[in-house]
């Protein structure tokens, strides 16, 4: 979700800033160490964000709230690259859209990093690992993460206005939080299908053309010959 400058008191952009550093900050030390390890780690990193950067490139404007509905991608990104460098790949996605095609602002990065990059792949990465766990087959795993990240990203936007946006003081938390909810789910429902549908179908499409990029990545293992 796109939240666009001067949606946000002052107080709340920055402290969303400094929590969404400290989370990106991981994430360039892990993209270091990876790309150190895994010799195509760097085109695939190139492939993955500009995947990102499409998917998250569709939004459906929600009325009142000053942002958009729309897939994420992070869910998927956090799946084949790890959590902390899809958060990476979501400051580089969020920058260039709210540069260039004004979808979010640059007051409001870090909180727009915070629910799409940081909660985005979190969510999805930890889903789809205990679907692994829990025995479910890759897309069916990855599906269900792809539906459960996106779900989570709007709630986290939902509450980061809640708390922030000028003109809401004088409603609960709890309230505001339930409006903003409210106004994003008739969109945000479908499409969150859709991510979950769409993340499913391509891990299993990966694994089928090319498994050796799963094998590598540590998502599926290598069948003993």
């Amino acid at each position: 979700m796109h939240i666009q400058d001067g949606f946000l008191t002052g107080q709340w952009a920055v402290t969303w800033f400094g929590t969404a550093s400290v989370f990106v900050a991981k994430g360039i030390y892990d993209v270091t160490k990876k790309a150190e390890k895994i010799l195509m780690f760097k085109p695939l990193l190139g492939l993955v964000s500009a995947a990102v950067f499409f998917i998250s490139l569709l939004p459906i404007p929600v009325p009142i709230t000053g942002t958009s509905s729309h897939p994420c991608g992070t869910p998927l990104a956090a799946i084949l690259v790890g959590p902390f460098v899809s958060i990476v790949l979501s400051v580089v996605s969020l920058l260039l859209q709210a540069l260039f095609f004004a979808h979010g602002g640059i007051t409001t990065l870090g909180a727009n990093v915070m629910s799409e990059g940081v909660i985005g792949s979190l969510v999805g990465y930890v889903i789809f690992r205990l679907g692994r766990k829990m025995g479910f087959s890759l897309g069916i795993a990855a599906g269900i993460a792809g539906f459960a990240g996106d779900i989570a990203v709007y709630c986290t936007t939902s509450l980061e206005l809640a708390l922030g946006m000028p003109g809401v003081h004088n409603l609960t938390a709890a309230k505001a939080f339930l409006a903003f909810s409210g106004l994003y789910l008739p969109t945000q429902l479908p499409l969150a299908i859709l991510e979950g549908l769409v993340t499913g179908a391509m891990l299993k499409y990966i694994a089928k053309v090319r498994p050796d990029i799963l094998y590598n990545l540590g998502i599926l293992e290598k069948p003993e010959k």
